[in-house]
């Protein structure tokens, strides 16, 4: 008790009574929490950058991903997953299972593409993407993911969330979390969608959830005005702006300093500081003017009428993969591209006909991803940047509607990696012969997280976020597993 008194004495009353509170709440929990996990989270001193660098669970190649989403799901026996046994019974009828439970008869649908196999490797790939069919060595295909989900709401949250319900953070907010920003004049998740319109279920599929916002994506415009309401209004100058967020940010500081363990003003503190320097930072990344000609033309900017009433021109796509790679080479973690917007065929929702499909959007993307892989490896980024390529599911072997459609598919699909440490020129697991389910060496989306994860050098099972009396995780609580033989 005299311990006490004299420590009283020399803190006053209310430093006391807070450390004191505090030690008995660390006592009582100490049994259930132990170590330093007792309160959560670090004072708000330490966080003062929410985005600052953190290490990598162990050594990695990656350093940023790119992460190119075909919304609406890409149609995997028409692209990358050769398969001859549906070929040869093209127009047969079969029993199969279309959504969850409902089995009914249906007819084979062969695909109309021609399907060549492609460098060293060998690896399949139609003539609908004949500019990427010449990169196929740097890839590693994985042709047996599956996932839970028939819808594209629940799809699309999976698949960049690892859940099916809304809530929870995504990919590229987790990366963030785990790994921070190496610029701090830039965020470390940035989106950037399709002119038709985003996915549904909109922001959800880039939201940093349960975590502080600073980890969410930042949507960039890749023309005009990159962040919306980024300038200040009429005759407010740069240097006026300045001065406001300084002269904010000097009272919050001064607030804080009583208030150590409100780690909510720190990030608050942090994110003025970001959105100020975006006034400089996100223009200039975003302006290619002084790439080159040959650049541009790499990217197919030079691309500028659509093949068909419904696509945009590959220049749309082409200018976002060349952003993006100045992105990554500024030090944004990760890049989020969506190709497809809207409704039905104006993504990659094949139900009113898959040629057609194929004909509106695989020449918007073909030549602009074979750009941004061959614009990779000549600057020597391929190694330090991990690409993403694939949708929410996959399609169905057989008819829908009189037009050759394709229904959705999460039984069995497609992605491909390439970069960051990936073994280049690998196809690994199957299809069952009609390209309907993974049959060898399964994998639900939760691998595929955690194959990424581990890819930028993170540890799945300890990239966690306590909340809901949980320590949350991109994977979830079912066991995940990355993927061995996508890795080099």
């Amino acid at each position: 008790m005299s311990s006490i008194i004299r420590d009283l004495e020399k803190q006053g009353r209310r430093d006391f009574l807070r450390s004191f509170g505090t030690s008995m709440a660390g006592i009582s929990l100490s049994g259930i929490f132990p170590g330093e996990r007792v309160f959560g989270a670090a004072p708000a001193s330490a966080l003062v950058n929410p985005l600052a660098v953190r290490p990598a669970h162990f050594p990695t190649k990656a350093k940023a991903c790119i992460y190119l989403y075909m919304y609406g799901g890409p149609s995997q026996m028409d692209l990358f997953d050769y398969k001859p046994e549906l070929q040869k019974n093209d127009g047969k009828e079969v029993d199969m299972e279309i959504r969850r439970r409902e089995i009914r008869k249906s007819k084979l649908l062969g695909t109309r593409r021609v399907f060549k196999q492609h460098g060293e490797s060998g690896l399949w790939c139609s003539d609908a993407l004949p500019n990427i069919a010449a990169h196929m060595d740097k890839l590693a295909v994985i042709k047996s993911l599956y996932m839970d989900s028939f819808a594209h709401g629940s799809a699309n949250l999976q698949m960049n969330c690892g859940r099916i319900l809304q809530g929870h953070p995504s990919l590229g907010a987790w990366v963030a979390h785990a790994l921070g920003s190496s610029n701090p004049n830039l965020p470390g998740f940035v989106v950037m969608l399709d002119p038709r319109g985003g996915p549904i279920p909109g922001a959800a599929n880039w939201a940093s959830g349960y975590m502080p916002a600073a980890f969410q994506g930042t949507v960039l415009r890749s023309t005009g005005n990159p962040i919306l309401n980024l300038s200040p209004r009429g005759q407010v100058t740069h240097e006026m702006q300045g001065d406001k967020i300084r002269t904010i940010n000097a009272f919050n500081r001064a607030h804080l300093a009583a208030r150590q363990s409100y780690s909510e003003l720190s990030a608050r503190i942090a994110s003025y500081d970001l959105a100020y320097q975006l006034h400089t930072s996100a223009p200039e990344a975003l302006d290619i003017s002084a790439e080159s000609l040959k650049t541009r033309q790499l990217y197919g900017l030079d691309l500028l009428k659509g093949d068909h009433a419904l696509s945009i021109p590959p220049a749309h796509f082409g200018r976002q993969c060349l952003i993006a790679r100045r992105l990554v080479e500024r030090g944004v973690r990760f890049v989020q591209l969506y190709s497809g917007g809207g409704h039905q065929q104006q993504n990659w929702d094949a139900h009113n006909g898959v040629e057609e499909n194929l004909k509106i959007h695989c020449p918007e993307i073909d030549r602009p991803i074979a750009g941004l892989l061959a614009d990779l490896e000549q600057r020597g980024m391929l190694e330090e940047t991990l690409v993403v390529w694939g949708g929410e599911f996959g399609r169905q072997p057989v008819w829908q509607g009189k037009n050759g459609g394709r229904d959705h598919n999460p039984k069995g699909f497609t992605y491909w990696l390439a970069g960051g440490g990936v073994k280049p020129g690998t196809s690994y697991g199957e299809t069952d012969p009609l390209g309907h389910e993974a049959a060898v060496n399964r994998h639900h989306v939760r691998d595929l997280h955690a194959t990424i994860l581990h890819l930028m050098g993170l540890d799945h099972e300890r990239v966690t976020y306590p909340y809901g009396g949980l320590d949350q995780k991109l994977t979830g609580v079912v066991p995940a597993e990355v993927i061995k033989g996508l890795l080099a």
